[in-house]
């Protein structure tokens, strides 16, 4: 369960974070190789958006200062001192209870935590997806497969934009599974499709000179899927139903509406939209969440990568470049050059709302969530009914985030409450977050090893940034007008102080106890040259194996401005001094690099998914037990085939769901010599898809 396999030889050697340069250049625009964005001293902001845009005077109602005044200082005055012990926040703690290191200083006796009592599997390079003993699999749909009508049978070698804007996308990330009021063993399943590996796609692709039918076929790769599945009652084994009414495909070319406060804003408006409302298309859906009123979110990601010739500072710091991008999209519509069209990117880089169940629906990106590098968009609910969002910014040194709406929820399915409830994330303060540790600065020394309090732990506090009304918006940053605070998010964290992270990608409250888990992937120039050295939140100089923080906020209440933090999780070998797993003995558990996506079971386990492993095994899914005596116990549970990430997990009583992405993306790889033979064997194309897991009899996973 230990043994761990060399890295020499291993495709996710060349490439920070543990990917292949290939992986690189498609996901991310080659985020790792650039330089880092953030070179904030939280001084410079105000300067780089006036060279940018221009200052303009601002015009607001007293009516809509006054509200957002209010509620900023009432936001304010909730927060604690930066020095505040997490004790001195909530009866909850710190978030250990249930087992820090204290009550974990002997092996806890008996079995696994409910929901984790499978056979571990050991890490492996085997190209396939490897599940524990007495569990079975299958793939549930792979990209290419129609599931629109009139949509045609899959043909790597006759592949058009009409073909595959009915077909299954590419490179499937975020899942979520829904039920379908009426249909028995059905649910629809919503799959985000991140981004294209033409290489991959295509024979004989030439990357510096792409064709249009290329370029068309990707943009109709890229976007979202919904498709109704069909459950086996025996098992756990799910089936995609083509040309079901409810199926959709969301491509890089549907039109969606702008909402919430910078809609209709000047940094908007294009020559195909003067309006600055609508917008084609959603780009790098990386993972998401579902909404308590029957939607789905997604997080537009490294959607920089697209647009090329830009040379405003306000760019480069979302890491936009100065040349010409690596698909050569620029070429084929304007929009993708900066040069040509400067808001069009401004448009790009927020939660996009579906919903699923009306496939004639327009879906929305909500402007009032900020605009980043959305990892995820995860929702809860105050006791009131109002939504709380938690979003990371997946880039080095970045910020995660969290909105808090003033709207409420309503309950019912008519088409009024329905559209009430789409307008809930338009209205309410967007924050960032600020992390102080409560060990003396000189016992964080970067190589991980524990302060003398026996954990990575402290305080914390939510600094809002705008709030958005049904009557105006107002910023809480100086020197910022509210709309550019929406645009320009990354700007207004620098300018309020927020703590710079390794990468923080998905955030999860858990359904159980209301803590709230941040993973943290990675980030390989901390404390490198003059970027910033390691801190308590982030307590490793060249981070390359990532972390994951438990969060508290005050009182429990999500709404709170204030909140204790832990790190629950410090990944990598557990052999390593520098590696913690919440205080749980650490030679029964297993070894863990990058965490990426998370999510719980419904017995309150965390459930992890890696990207870019640094421990020469394939990337995989752990679950992990975050109370009682056995908090920290971590078990791997599956294993993805050769250059393949572990996306969207989704953890039932009775199956597992994983997307496995990018599947032979390794470096040198093309369609004629592939790297992976996933998932159909020798001799045909490999296909990122979507994997069911259960138990062979029938029973829950993991009891």
């Amino acid at each position: 369960m230990r043994k761990l396999l060399p890295l020499i030889g291993t495709p996710s050697q060349s490439h920070p974070g543990g990917r292949s340069a290939m992986t690189c250049r498609f996901r991310c625009g080659d985020a790792c190789f650039h330089e880092v964005p953030n070179t904030s001293d939280n001084a410079y902001v105000g300067e780089v958006i006036a060279g940018a845009i221009g200052r303009r005077a601002m015009v607001r109602a007293a009516a809509v200062v006054t509200v957002a005044a209010a509620a900023g200082a009432a936001g304010v005055a909730g927060a604690l001192p930066a020095a505040a012990a997490p004790g001195d926040i909530s009866g909850n703690g710190s978030g250990n209870s249930g087992g820090g290191n204290s009550a974990n200083s002997g092996k806890p006796g008996g079995k696994a935590a409910r929901g984790l009592r499978y056979s571990s599997v050991a890490p492996n390079t085997a190209d396939a997806v490897t599940v524990p003993d007495g569990y079975g699999q299958n793939v549930v749909i792979r990209w290419g497969e129609p599931i629109l009508r009139g949509a045609p049978a899959f043909d790597p070698d006759k592949q058009t934009a009409a073909a595959q804007a009915g077909q299954f996308g590419y490179n499937n990330d975020f899942l979520a599974l829904l039920p379908i009021p009426g249909e028995c063993d059905r649910q629809l399943l919503v799959a985000n499709h991140e981004y294209t590996d033409e290489v991959l796609m295509f024979r004989g692709y030439d990357p510096a000179n792409p064709t249009r039918q290329q370029v068309e076929v990707a943009w109709a790769a890229h976007g979202l899927g919904v498709v109704v599945v069909q459950e086996d009652r025996r098992t756990g084994k799910l089936t995609a139903v083509p040309r079901h009414h409810l199926n959709r495909r969301v491509t890089a070319t549907t039109e969606f509406r702008l909402t919430g406060p910078a809609a209709g804003s000047h940094l908007l408006k294009t020559t195909a939209d003067p309006t600055g409302t609508k917008v084609l298309g959603t780009l790098n859906n990386c993972s998401g969440g579902t909404t308590p009123w029957g939607t789905t979110l997604h997080g537009e990601e490294n959607f920089n990568q697209y647009f090329a010739n830009s040379g405003r500072a306000t760019d480069k710091r979302y890491g936009i470049g100065t040349g010409a991008t690596e698909r050569k999209w620029e070429r084929f519509d304007k929009r993708f050059d900066v040069a040509q069209e400067p808001n069009e990117v401004h448009r790009f880089g927020y939660v996009v709302e579906l919903d699923p169940y009306d496939p004639a629906s327009t879906p929305r990106k909500h402007t009032a969530l900020g605009r980043f590098k959305h990892e995820a968009a995860t929702v809860r609910l105050t006791e009131d009914g109002r939504p709380v969002v938690y979003s990371g910014d997946d880039e080095r040194f970045d910020y995660f985030y969290k909105f808090v709406g003033s709207k409420r929820m309503k309950k019912g399915s008519s088409r009024a409450v329905r559209e009430h409830n789409l307008s809930l994330l338009d209205e309410g303060t967007l924050y960032v977050a600020r992390l102080t540790g409560d060990s003396p600065a000189i016992e964080i020394d970067g190589t991980g090893k524990l302060p003398a309090d026996g954990e990575f732990d402290g305080s914390g506090e939510w600094i809002p940034l705008a709030t958005a009304t049904a009557r105006g918006s107002v910023s809480h940053v100086e020197g910022m007008s509210a709309e550019e605070v929406f645009v320009f998010t990354r700007l207004a964290g620098d300018k309020v102080g927020a703590t710079k992270m390794d990468r923080p990608e998905d955030i999860q409250p858990s359904p159980v106890t209301g803590k709230v888990y941040v993973a943290l992937t990675n980030n390989t120039n901390r404390g490198v040259g003059a970027n910033a050295k390691a801190d308590e939140a982030n307590p490793r100089n060249a981070n390359k194996h990532g972390h994951i923080l438990e969060l508290t906020e005050r009182l429990g209440r999500p709404e709170s401005t204030a909140f204790a933090w832990s790190l629950f999780l410090v990944a990598g070998d557990p052999d390593d001094p520098a590696t913690y797993f919440a205080g749980f003995p650490k030679d029964d558990v297993s070894p863990i690099s990058c965490p990426d996506n998370v999510a719980f079971d419904p017995y309150g386990n965390l459930w992890i998914s890696t990207d870019g492993s640094q421990l020469g095994s394939h990337d995989g899914l752990f679950g992990v037990a975050t109370r009682g005596a056995r908090r920290g116990e971590l078990k791997q549970f599956l294993t993805v085939p050769t250059g393949a990430e572990t996306c969207g997990p989704i953890v039932q009583e009775r199956r597992v769901l994983v997307a496995v992405q990018h599947p032979g993306e390794v470096d040198g790889a093309t369609v004629e010599t592939p790297a992976s033979t996933w998932p159909d064997g020798a001799g045909k194309i490999v296909r990122p898809a979507v994997v069911a897991v259960w138990r062979k009899d029938g029973g829950d996973i993991g009891v």
